[in-house]
């Protein structure tokens, strides 16, 4: 089926559109874009140059996909910015394009982004992650899947957030959040998220042993090191568990709430 595109959207007739969007006035779509099946593009919605966007997205009033890098080592460089599938982008969220030639901004499938929300360049989503109002994310950042911002969120460049993690409204953050935990406005270990943990199908088993690995980390009274020593050596093996030690392990920057 043929998209239902407005005369009074702005659109290069170099960019290529799939089949069944619906593109309202006053949409901007530059030339370097490609746009899949499916998608509903709402008005005064800015698609730039480097945008790879999937199907099924709805993006919304005001949002800007593919923005030019913040970021003062970009000197016009080509790179992209790319949306999997069924993706909300909710009104003037920023998503920006990476800063250097072949790098790439990317979110996965399933994520919503709610008002104002910002990815930064060369930042990666992963799959059905959800981001508050106001929450902003800085440049190379890494976000596994069902990852949870609450609003006002302020994720400094260069940290990861682990799967399945909840941060609290209002936190901001230099350090990297493992997953499966609940982090406190203070950036400090709050609890396992339990809630998200068992929606996403881990055992009730499994998740005292999650409890078991972070008590080790946090209230061991031992270096990391040994805390992820301890936790491999201690704690009954799991997928979790074992991605737990992995990623603390592979920590540039240190964990939140740890020394």
């Amino acid at each position: 089926m043929a998209s239902d595109i407005s005369p009074r959207a702005e659109i290069d007739p170099r960019a290529k559109i799939g089949n069944n969007c619906k593109i309202f006035p006053f949409v901007y779509i530059e030339g370097d874009v490609v746009i899949g099946d499916n998608c509903i593009i709402f008005p005064f919605v800015s698609i730039l140059n480097g945008s790879r966007i999937g199907n099924n997205n709805k993006i919304h009033q005001g949002a800007v996909i593919a923005a030019l890098p913040q970021d003062f080592n970009f000197r016009g460089e080509k790179s992209e910015c790319i949306l999997g599938d069924n993706n909300i982008i909710r009104e003037n969220v920023v998503i920006n394009r990476a800063t250097h030639t072949g790098g790439k901004t990317s979110l996965g499938n399933s994520n919503v982004l709610m008002e104002g929300a910002h990815i930064s360049h060369d930042t990666h989503v992963g799959n059905e992650c959800i981001f508050g109002y106001g929450t902003k994310i800085a440049g190379d950042c890494e976000i596994e899947d069902r990852a949870i911002f609450s609003s006002s969120v302020i994720e400094n460049a260069g940290t990861r957030v682990g799967t399945a993690a909840f941060i609290q409204a209002g936190t901001t953050f230099s350090k990297d959040v493992p997953p499966y935990v609940v982090i406190s406005p203070d950036a400090t270990f709050n609890s396992v998220n339990n809630i998200v943990g068992s929606k996403i199908g881990i055992s009730d088993s499994v998740l005292k042993h999650i409890a078991n690995a972070y008590r080790l980390i946090y209230n061991g009274g031992t270096s990391l090191f040994d805390a992820i020593i301890q936790v491999r050596e201690q704690v009954p093996d799991s997928e979790e568990i074992r991605h737990i030690a992995d990623f603390v392990e592979a920590s540039q920057k240190g964990i939140v709430g740890k020394l």
